[in-house]
């Protein structure tokens, strides 16, 4: 037997016959899991750092340093030996998509396509293990990461015909990795009612050629007639296998999150059907991650007669709360539908889209301060945030009486200057993420023009600056859903050629685990409960292989979650980890 492990377990013995001793001296209850022997950074600016913790049932009773949570060890304790590793509060992802990112590992993944044409092999190769007819979805592509603009191309995108060619009689339906456009072949336009003579929607653009033909990019609302010919088709599965499939999606996704260290997570957009399967599935204890719910996909109308229904906060044992609504006034920069106050550098007849009514938007605002519900509008050009912040300021100037709202903007990644300050002035948190700055970096320019971009491109140190709280995440599927990833994009803002896009504008490693941890915490009304490791809170915690907080910075990157704990149970270990939890 390995000596070191063996020395271990003799000290582990030690501490439980000496913690029992004590306990019966003393009587002090004994802790259900105890973390020791590491370097614990609490995120709590009472107490830093310590080196041990206590926990019983879901929540943390004690931490401080090994000598000082001993007692907590009795005979049943479970004990995990850090062995000096790092442990801080599970990470938060401040905003994504659940299930999409569940469906995300169900269809297929484009995010690693060097080229259109990698892509047509793709489908190519999936097109024989399809049924005749059914549909090919994919997710992930971005134009502006390939090695080549494709040929023949317009506007930098491809058209159709190759895609159509490889696959004539299976519809083909590949989202951009912004989930703001989409690519479609002729079966699937054809399913779509998509023709010449279709008009752009309001919101969305048809991408055509210099013959107005549509190249199969439609960008925004234009993907609504593809995805209601998606939804006939699948609404011909049985019920059984409808929730079969949402119930895989939500394994997936949760899989990947715990493998990854996440304990909440912020979704951003679930429609009442979609927060009813939440909620059966918190009554059945199928909820691991915790789940804070955006309302989205719901009209005025029904959102008057049924929020009142769905306000909840911690159900299920704190696994599911409902309390805020999702709204979006434009697209994506990747695409062109970011609603820009000066046209694109790139694409100068446009200005980007405004996706959703302002008159609307703010009748969604009205119901919110009626209902209790914070409202999160999706802003990313620096037209679209202004026209968000304007609009929020009109809503606490006529409701005076309403205090610590925590209106959020998702995103906030384009500001003109003036704007910036607003943020704290108003008490609106930009709920930004890091590793957008360094996955768009290289095209961002391209778009904005460099003025632009370094006065208002993801700017998160000027909005900390101006006393604004900054939340983080990733968006997934749009990104990895990797927090460590994201942490090490907002501490070098280091894009993947090495070059740092404005690096005056990063974050210091407190600050990034600050924004991933107890500012999303602050911006879900979490801060008392999670988002830091202090006794009386809940035991969310993740344990790294390495000292993300100490290493050279090139090294963050290759740091692994050793352990993920909610609520006090263990419900991811590393493989390579082996028994370190015993009793």
């Amino acid at each position: 037997m390995n000596s070191k492990l063996t020395a271990r377990m003799v000290v582990a013995r030690l501490v439980v016959i000496l913690g029992a001793s004590w306990l019966a001296g003393c009587g002090t209850r004994p802790a259900d899991l105890v973390l020791q022997n590491g370097r614990i950074v609490t995120v709590d600016s009472a107490n830093p750092e310590v080196q041990a913790l206590a926990i019983r049932g879901q929540t943390i009773v004690a931490v401080g340093s090994d000598e000082e949570i001993q007692p907590y060890v009795g005979p049943a304790t479970e004990v995990i030996d850090l062995d000096g590793r790092l442990a801080i509060p599970g990470f938060i992802e401040g905003h994504g998509h659940f299930m999409s990112l569940g469906r995300s590992k169900m269809i297929l993944d484009l995010t690693g396509a060097a080229n259109w044409d990698e892509i047509v092999a793709m489908v190519a190769e999936a097109v024989p293990g399809t049924e005749p007819g059914a549909w090919i979805l994919g997710r992930g592509w971005h134009q502006e990461k390939w090695d080549r603009v494709p040929s023949p191309s317009v506007e930098g995108l491809p058209t159709h015909r190759s895609l159509s060619r490889v696959s004539p009689d299976n519809p083909v339906f590949l989202t951009h990795a912004s989930g703001h456009a989409s690519f479609a072949n002729a079966r699937a336009m054809e399913l779509a009612g998509i023709t010449s003579e279709s008009p752009d929607p309001p919101g969305g653009e048809i991408v055509r050629d210099a013959r107005g033909t549509p190249t199969g990019a439609l960008r925004e609302k234009a993907q609504v007639p593809v995805r209601d010919a998606i939804a006939r088709s699948q609404a011909q599965r049985s019920p059984e296998e409808v929730d079969a499939d949402e119930r895989r999606a939500v394994e997936l996704a949760n899989e990947e999150l715990l493998a990854k260290g996440i304990t909440s997570f912020h979704d951003a957009g679930a429609s009442f059907e979609t927060i009813d399967f939440f909620r059966r599935l918190a009554d059945e204890g199928k909820l691991p991650v915790r789940l804070y719910v955006m309302v989205r996909y719901a009209s005025n109308e029904e959102m008057a007669e049924k929020l009142p229904d769905y306000r909840m906060i911690g159900y299920g044992e704190g696994r599911l709360t409902v309390r805020s609504i999702k709204r979006q006034v434009d697209g994506a920069l990747g695409p062109h539908g970011a609603w820009l106050l000066e046209p694109y550098m790139d694409l100068p007849t446009s200005t980007g889209l405004n996706l959703e009514p302002l008159q609307d938007i703010a009748r969604t605002a009205e119901l919110a301060i009626e209902h209790g519900f914070q409202v999160n509008t999706h802003a990313i050009g620096d037209r679209g945030n202004r026209e968000v912040l304007d609009l929020y300021e009109r809503v606490f100037q006529a409701n005076p009486d309403k205090t610590d709202l925590r209106w959020r903007i998702e995103h906030a990644q384009h500001l003109h200057p003036d704007e910036i300050p607003r943020f704290a002035q108003l008490g609106v948190i930009a709920a930004m993420q890091g590793i957008h700055c360094t996955s768009d970096g290289p095209w961002v320019i391209k778009r904005l023009g460099r003025q632009r971009a370094e006065e208002g491109a993801y700017v998160w140190r000027k909005l900390m600056q101006s006393g604004a709280i900054v939340a983080n995440g990733s968006d997934a599927p749009v990104e990895d859903v990797d927090p460590i990833a994201s942490f090490y994009a907002s501490v070098s803002r280091r894009t993947k050629d090495g070059s740092a896009f404005f690096p005056d504008e990063r974050m210091s490693r407190e600050e990034a685990l600050r924004s991933y941890t107890l500012n999303n915490a602050y911006a879900a009304f979490e801060e008392d409960v999670k988002g830091s490791l202090a006794s009386g809170k809940l035991a969310d915690i993740v344990v790294l292989s390495k000292d993300i907080m100490t290493i050279p910075e090139d090294q963050i990157p290759t740091a692994q979650v050793v352990y993920t704990i909610v609520g006090g149970k263990v419900l991811y270990q590393h493989e390579a980890t082996g028994p370190v939890v015993r009793r």
